[in-house]
């Protein structure tokens, strides 16, 4: 086995690394010139550089039962005459630059205090940074010695540091925790944490620290009203609500404006009567196909322009208790949607406030000229004023609407009325046809960027539909049972179906016994028994026991399977961001999950499920910082081209292409490059890549020459670090440092210069010279110089992520050269020093914050042994996203927070 390994080695060799070291022996004098000379392509950097990955062969250091000593002989033998060589002179006694004194440090890293230096001088040696190269030599021998034996003791003293200190990660759900608990709970997909204030993020940029995520009495108040707000959306009383219904063809939608078209052309005859030529012209305009949403005659021809206001109410609708006949297909009148217009149909003032909005429309496209299709979107707005108008999209995702002109098809959104906001504040006060208006709408979009159109024959919208009563959320909770007509009894019976899915974990008779006390004391004060049954539920769900995410209660402790609930809640949380599901439960109360087979084969499981996009969205916005994109304020003038739609695209970007990589087990270094992406069609046009239509995201093989590929390239996350009018290399610099590399850099000093731009000779600058005339300064060099060649890379890329190749007409300057002297030609020279020389650091760096996630708290020194760990065997399983999570859960540090 061995063998046949190194022969594989040797091949990768030869297939990899040997073009770079025929481009190094050939760019001589004399010989072809570097773009003569075919490089690697990113992709085989990334075999290439696991060949030298100092993780490949590691292994964890061993500390038996005993405490093992630290390595000091070794340290004065080998490693004290090498760092006196290479270090002392500028970090000693005559020169103590970055305040560290290499030459006092205590290298004994189990007992002495010195650790965080010996930590600085570990990623400055293994990076290269240090000693600099024009003020030292360090051989690759004795800087592989003294990596290795820092590596070793740090790992030594880490281990020991845990065993001796511990960690929780007591907290409280957060607002999206708390939002998916219930959903889950209950049944429903209600955003039930919306009234909730925004939790704030730890110093790693986790919404989900322990050291964020407490309460005040004031929220804990807050709870109670909300879980009894969550249960009125699932409980049901009283008899089945009467449904009604408007059906709305658009031949009769289409009269008033017919009508008003015809009475325009009788007024253009009357007034140019004895002008031909001019009425001629008056009437071509007026017969003209318009360009915003039209009612079209498919006898005839005739068109008339769709029109609405919302004064007098006079295209409001009114609603039937009769169910609307099955609409034909063969319709004499359509109204015709263009690309990014509407059809708004007017519903009036009686719409209720729960159950659900059924909507049912007639379309196709109306030609199959254009092969691209439209998509529909729907709306609920409402416009009391010229001053007050709101509109939400509803219903879910946009209906792809592939139905040809001859065979129009039904395209049905259903809405949860109870979750549309905001609704119209004069409804109920005002009478109809009153201002400020008291109606609402449903507003069909054609939310499409391709030119095809679509056609809506029928219209047909339902109120208070419930397929069953009462609904499947009520039977939820209130279960079948021969005991209903003893309340006391049935109570019980509900009690010990609820609680142990709210608590995660088993419940005793005296949590039962208490909560049958509360039931019986509130029970003459409530109309009925469910009235009363929702307010005790209340106290379940506003409990500590359901909010609070801790070690097992010390009622649980009793049961032998106790660490297997806890467990099943942390897995839960990590990877759905929500309460277990009765799988997950069962195998606890069996004591099996903690199993290796069965817990690996769970977290396959979990994420297969829907739910794991919950993971995605939650882990990669907080991991990347994308609030800045969320408050991304952009100049118009500088991009005009800049809408609401791209942001959208970009926005779901990053989410969607985690979820591929993490779907697939791709590796992670996928993430510094990858030859395919994921766009739908507004960000293919964004970026330039062709044949791409409709809004739903899809992968693409990139070609060999795209400027695209990983996260580093997404034109979201360049945008989030501009200004919104150009580039920003100091932030795009910072943000590769903390997310991608996990290696901060330390904030400003105190009054630092800023670039003065009212100096004439510095307006004339590149944003390059600038950045460097800054650097200069002796305030500034230290930091600058270690950051600002990182964000001097990505500036081909504009403040809104577009490709360029120069700037007000100079070409542009990406190339930079970091603290060690490497040197970066732009993006693509940034990716190919990742992938060469920094793939250990960069898969760390993200097992760290995939980890952070997972325990819900900041990692510390005694954890970083186990980072190690984890990381070491990502690389050498193939550097999976997948396996990742895996190797996590599985890990110490995980089943025993």
């Amino acid at each position: 086995m061995q063998f046949r390994q190194a022969i594989c080695y040797l091949a990768l060799y030869i297939a990899f690394l040997l073009p770079a070291a025929v481009y190094a022996a050939d760019a001589s004098p004399g010989s072809s010139t570097p773009e003569e000379i075919e490089l690697p392509s990113l992709e085989q950097l990334k075999q290439s550089g696991r060949l030298h990955s100092r993780l490949r062969n590691y292994q964890p250091s061993p500390t038996g039962d005993t405490a093992p000593k630290p390595r000091l002989e070794e340290f004065q033998e080998r490693i004290k005459p090498m760092l006196a060589q290479a270090c002392v002179d500028c970090h000693g006694p005559y020169a103590e630059e970055g305040n560290i004194r290499i030459d006092t440090l205590d290298p004994d890293l189990v007992h002495g205090k010195d650790v965080a230096w010996w930590l600085e001088v570990l990623a400055a040696v293994s990076k290269g940074e240090m000693p600099p190269p024009d003020e030292g030599e360090l051989s690759d021998e004795d800087r592989a010695a003294i990596v290795d034996w820092l590596t070793s003791e740090v790992q030594v003293a880490s281990a020991l540091r845990r065993a001796q200190e511990g960690h929780s990660s007591f907290r409280r759900m957060t607002r999206y925790e708390y939002n998916y608990a219930l959903q889950d709970l209950l049944g429903l997909p209600y955003e039930f944490g919306r009234d909730l204030p925004p939790d704030s993020a730890s110093e790693d940029g986790f919404q989900n620290s322990s050291e964020t995520l407490t309460m005040s009495a004031i929220q804990f108040a807050a709870y109670r009203q909300l879980g009894n707000n969550a249960l009125s959306k699932a409980i049901f009383r009283g008899e089945k609500p009467t449904p009604i219904y408007w059906d709305v063809a658009m031949k009769a939608a289409a009269e008033i404006d017919f009508d008003k078209k015809r009475k325009q052309i009788d007024n253009l005859k009357k007034q140019f009567k004895d002008d031909p030529e001019t009425l001629e012209k008056r009437l071509k305009n007026a017969n003209a196909v318009p360009r915003d949403t039209y009612y079209l005659n498919l006898t005839s021809g005739e068109t008339a322009s769709e029109e609405w206001a919302y004064y007098s109410a006079r295209y409001a609708r009114k609603p039937s208790e009769q169910p609307p006949t099955e609409p034909s297909d063969t319709a004499e009148v359509v109204a015709v949607i263009p690309r990014k217009k509407r059809l708004i149909v007017e519903l009036g003032d009686t719409i209720p406030e729960k159950g659900t909005l059924r909507v049912r429309v007639l379309a196709s496209r109306k030609s199959l000229d254009n092969p691209r299709l439209p998509s529909l979107q729907l709306e609920f707005g409402w416009q009391a004023s010229n001053d007050s108008y709101a509109a939400v999209q509803v219903g879910g995702p946009d209906k792809v609407i592939d139905a040809d002109p001859d065979n129009p098809m039904f395209y049905e959104w259903e809405v949860p009325l109870s979750e549309v906001q905001p609704r119209n504040s004069v409804r109920h006060i005002n009478k109809l046809g009153d201002l400020p208006s008291p109606s609402e709408f449903i507003k069909l979009v054609n939310s499409s960027l391709s030119a095809t159109e679509v056609q809506i024959y029928h219209v047909s919208v339902s109120a208070n539909v419930y397929d069953q009563w009462p609904p499947e959320s009520h039977q939820r909770i209130f279960i079948d049972s021969e005991y209903k007509s003893d309340e006391t009894a049935y109570g019980a019976e509900i009690l010990n179906e609820f609680m142990p899915k709210a608590w995660r974990r088993p419940i005793t008779e005296a949590e039962i016994t208490q909560k049958l006390k509360l039931f019986s004391t509130i029970r003459p004060q409530c109309d009925d028994f469910e009235q009363a049954m929702t307010e005790v539920l209340a106290t379940v769900i506003s409990s500590p026991q359901f909010l609070y995410l801790s070690s097992p209660s010390q009622a649980a402790e009793e049961t032998a399977s106790a660490a297997d609930y806890h467990l099943a809640s942390r897995l839960s949380m990590f990877l759905w961001c929500s309460i277990p599901d009765q799988k997950l439960l069962d195998l606890a109360g069996e004591g099996t999950l903690s199993n290796p087979e069965v817990l690996d084969a769970q977290v396959e499981r979990m994420l297969a499920d829907p739910r794991s996009r919950r993971f995605s969205e939650h882990f990669v916005r907080q991991w990347l910082g994308m609030q800045l994109l969320d408050y991304l304020n952009v100049d118009k003038k500088a991009y005009p081209q800049f809408d609401p739609e791209l942001k959208e695209a970009m926005l779901e970007e990053p989410i969607v292409f985690f979820q591929e990589v993490l779907q697939n087990n791709r590796s992670v270094l996928d993430f510094i490059h990858a030859d395919y992406t994921l766009v739908n069609e507004r960000l293919a046009v964004h970026y330039g890549i062709k044949d791409i239509d409709g809004n739903e995201f899809r992968l693409v093989e990139l070609d060999a020459n795209s400027q695209r590929g990983g996260l580093l390239t997404q034109s979201g996350l360049l945008a989030m670090n501009s200004d919104g009018k150009d580039s920003h290399p100091l932030k795009r610099g910072i943000w590769v440092l903390k997310s991608l590399l996990n290696d901060p850099p330390p904030p400003p000093p105190a009054a630092v210069p800023i670039i003065d731009l009212a100096d004439p000779e510095i307006a004339k600058l590149t944003l390059k010279q600038r950045i460097e005339n800054h650097r200069d300064q002796a305030a500034c060099k230290s930091c600058h110089s270690k950051i600002d060649p990182w964000g001097i890379a990505f500036e081909n890329f504009d403040a809104v992520g577009r490709w360029r190749t120069e700037v007000e007409g100079k070409p542009v300057d990406a190339s930079s050269e970091l603290f060690n002297k490497q040197e970066l030609d732009g993006i693509d020279g940034l990716k190919r020093y990742l992938l060469e020389d920094r793939q250990d650091q960069f898969t760390q760096a993200i097992v760290h914050k995939l980890t952070t996630y997972a325990l819900g708290r900041p990692l510390t020194f005694g954890d970083r042994a186990s980072i190690d760990q984890i990381t070491a065997k990502v690389r050498q399983q193939g550097d999976g996203l997948a396996t990742a999570i895996k190797l996590i859960v599985a890990s110490d540090l995980f089943q025993s927070e």
